[in-house]
């Protein structure tokens, strides 16, 4: 007689597509939550990574090039929930969940590889992120798989599509895959991370690949994997190589050809840095874009020795002064998302409140916080009537800033009486500010602290004050004069003026010059120079203000298109630009000349049949030159209908989900391309319904709202890792409420 056997439960299966960094913070989340389970529940998960790096994804190899850089300092990056993130539920030992920062120290000790010996304000390199995250994936799929309920499966292969799972029906997902597997799952986690575009299937990238087929010349539609996109054989000796973009993307490119080819960089004791080639570079990098600039370069970041400082928090630019602004100037706006929510102009309505508050932040800055609380004051009664929507005057982004400038009007005529008056003359005070401390802070950010030691010590001989002003240089390239240092929106964004526009050595000299000071701006950091105070404060610490103001439908659908292909682009040069170090490298190339960037703003491409090559013009300062190869050098937005991978087609084609869209009351529509999603980040399908069997995070849903392409930053209730721990919670939920019934044990098999 054979003994019966006891019934177990079905395991509920879970499958995460993509296995990037968002698939490392899932399983944190997972293996931390895991008593949800219970002692006798059975979870199968599986993650789906097509490049077989599982914590890392693809961009974020370890095996990419040493010259790449992370845009974050090693203590800005983390791996694991804290206690900053709402509603995370159980947080793992201090010990296993390290930044970024202290797994380098830890890894330093044990191998003693440089490139580990990192501060926390250091810059890591890229590859070094990748290593970490392959770790601490390793050791979450660990925790996972100890539990006796849990069995984790990691598939290296591609997934092409979802579709029913015909047993039983209507109750679970078949995730297909390109090797033909099929594999059930009861819950999906799409986390495929930033995607790119299949040439065929965009315009202007198949014209150029055709003529790259039929002339010889070369085109690279996609930088990554650099070594891969950028092979020696169309980027070697002799080759004129265009680089289609002045961001990130461009500069790993440029690193890549240059540094990666065995080239140097040697300090210099007039430059900082001098390029030493090594002779397998191109013959040239010609770098352009719309902009003719780089991104500005990343300010240190002094925030993080104070945790009081990590971010600016808004004197103007506030949550609730963009709902005043929704109530006052709004307008009934079109059905997206479900709701009919009043709609914002950003030009028009967000743009001033943001500048007005750069300015604010700016002065405050230069000089020091009794003088912010003035020109706050001075600014109040404009910017609150700018908010109840009763508007006079001139228009445009600096329309707020008339009362606050007159303030700082006030202030620079007692600088100018206490540094460069006359002997005798009567002094000159602004009520509510005490002259000394002005004087103290504004001579400290501009000359630096010995000065400022001078300045304390002579205040009472106006004379020898006098003299030492006289003598005093800045460390960072700042203005001497009070007068100087305005602050200009137009001068933030275009800081070369139309004089060196007009001849492409003029304005090569001229970028040069603004690098050189920029880099010496972002020495100063961003607690010390008005200049990267006020984008690094607002443009970051305020991202989630904007976004407020531009995420579900917030803007016109006018306005966001303008919104998306303007000010976007406008905040990665302001503020996500690269380390002082890399952007150092980029001005010794150059100093050098191999690094060309003579083309100037707005510069154009195009095929040239005459010669066989690509062109590239730059219509404002005259430059022009001929590509032997094309590569672009900007990362492509996220659009289903031109993805590389056929996943996001297929599931579109199928109706599973469809292209969110910002529709205007004035019949005006938009879709910037990322899918609709529900609050709860699952999928809406074609007919409207929900498939609440799928969640979605990440650059996909960049659409309605913005800024998603982020690592996770500890210590500061980070979106990316409260977005998962919402996730979390939800799936437990569903999982509970769709545990299947009890059952004997069948003989399944599967592909594992």
């Amino acid at each position: 007689m054979s003994t019966p056997v006891p019934p177990v439960e079905e395991p509920f299966r879970l499958a995460v597509i993509g296995g990037g960094p968002r698939a490392t913070y899932a399983l944190e989340r997972l293996s931390a939550t895991l008593d949800r389970l219970g002692p006798e529940g059975r979870l199968e998960v599986r993650v789906f990574e097509r490049s077989g790096e599982f914590g890392s994804g693809l961009a974020h190899s370890p095996s990419q090039p040493r010259t790449s850089y992370l845009n974050r300092i090693s203590s800005q990056v983390g791996f694991a929930a804290d206690e900053t993130v709402r509603g995370a539920g159980p947080l793992r030992p201090a010990g296993e969940r390290p930044t970024l920062y202290e797994w380098c120290r830890r890894r330093y000790e044990s191998t003693g590889e440089p490139d580990f010996d990192l501060g926390p304000e250091d810059w890591p390199k890229r590859y070094v992120h990748g290593l970490a995250l392959q770790d601490m994936f390793g050791a979450f799929v660990r925790d996972l798989r100890a539990h006796p309920g849990v069995t984790v499966r990691l598939h290296a292969v591609e997934v092409v599509d979802l579709v029913e799972d015909a047993a039983p029906p209507g109750g679970r997902l078949r995730v297909v895959t390109a090797d033909s597997g099929a594999y059930p799952a009861d819950q999906v986690l799409l986390l495929t991370g930033h995607t790119h575009h299949d040439p065929e299937l965009s315009p202007r990238a198949r014209r150029f690949t055709e003529f790259a087929r039929t002339s010889g010349a070369a085109y690279v539609p996609y930088a990554y994997p650099l070594d891969r996109a950028l092979p020696q054989e169309i980027t070697g000796l002799g080759a004129v190589v265009g680089c289609a973009g002045t961001g990130l993307t461009a500069i790993d490119e440029i690193l890549h050809l240059t540094e990666g080819r065995g080239g140097r960089f040697e300090h210099d004791a007039r430059f900082g840095l001098r390029y030493v080639p090594s002779g397998e570079e191109p013959a040239s990098i010609v770098a352009f874009s719309g902009s003719g600039l780089f991104t500005f370069t990343r300010p240190v970041n002094y925030k993080e020795i104070n945790p009081e400082l990590l971010e600016h928090r808004g004197v103007f630019l506030t949550e609730g002064a963009v709902d005043r602004l929704r109530e006052s100037a709004g307008v009934p706006g079109g059905p997206a998302g479900g709701t009919v929510r009043r709609q914002l102009d950003f030009e028009r309505d967000v743009l001033p409140v943001i500048v007005l508050e750069m300015a604010h932040l700016h002065y405050t800055t230069l000089f020091g916080p009794a003088a912010g609380r003035l020109l706050a004051e001075r600014a109040e009664p404009g910017y609150r009537e700018f908010l109840a929507g009763r508007r006079s005057g001139a228009a445009g982004p600096e329309s707020l800033q008339a009362p606050l400038e007159a303030a700082v009007d006030e202030i620079v005529a007692v600088l100018e009486a206490a540094l460069c008056g006359r002997p005798g003359a009567d002094p000159v005070a602004v009520p509510g500010l005490d002259t000394e401390e002005l004087l103290a802070r504004w001579v400290g950010v501009v000359f630096g602290p010995d000065a400022q030691a001078q300045t304390l010590a002579l205040r009472a001989d106006p004379a020898a004050l006098h003299r030492a002003f006289a003598g005093w240089t800045s460390p960072w390239l700042l203005d001497h004069g009070p007068a100087g240092n305005r602050f200009g929106w137009s001068a933030a964004l275009d800081p070369i003026g139309p004089e060196d526009l007009t001849d492409p050595d003029r304005y090569r000299v001229a970028v040069l010059d603004f690098m050189d000071r920029d880099q010496h701006w972002a020495d100063q950091g961003n607690l010390d120079n008005p200049h990267k105070a006020a984008a690094d404060g607002v443009w970051r610490d305020l991202r989630g203000v904007i976004s407020y103001a531009v995420d579900d439908a917030g803007l016109t659908a006018a306005s966001q298109r303008t919104f998306t292909e303007r000010y976007l682009r406008h905040h990665n040069r302001l503020a996500n630009g690269a380390a002082p170090e890399v952007m150092a490298r980029m001005q010794a190339l150059a100093r050098h000349g191999l690094l060309d960037l003579s083309c100037g703003p707005g510069a154009r491409v195009s095929p040239d049949p005459g010669s066989g090559r690509f062109r590239v013009d730059g219509p404002v300062t005259g430059a022009s030159f001929l590509l032997d190869t094309l590569a672009d050098a900007r990362l492509h937005a996220f659009d289903p209908a031109r993805d590389a991978a056929p996943l996001y087609r297929n599931l579109a084609a199928a109706g599973t989900l469809r292209l969110w869209r910002n529709e205007s009351a004035d019949g005006g529509a938009f879709e910037p391309g990322g899918i609709d999603l529900t609050p709860e980040s699952h999928p809406v399908r074609a007919d409207g319904t929900v498939e609440r069997r799928i969640t979605l995070l990440g650059p996909p849903a960049e659409g309605a709202r913005s800024f998603l392409l982020s690592a996770l930053r500890p210590a500061c209730d980070h979106y990316v890792m409260r977005e998962l721990a919402e996730w979390q919670r939800r799936f437990w939920t569903s999982r509970t409420a769709a545990r299947p019934a009890r059952r004997p044990p069948a003989d399944h098999r599967t592909t594992a």
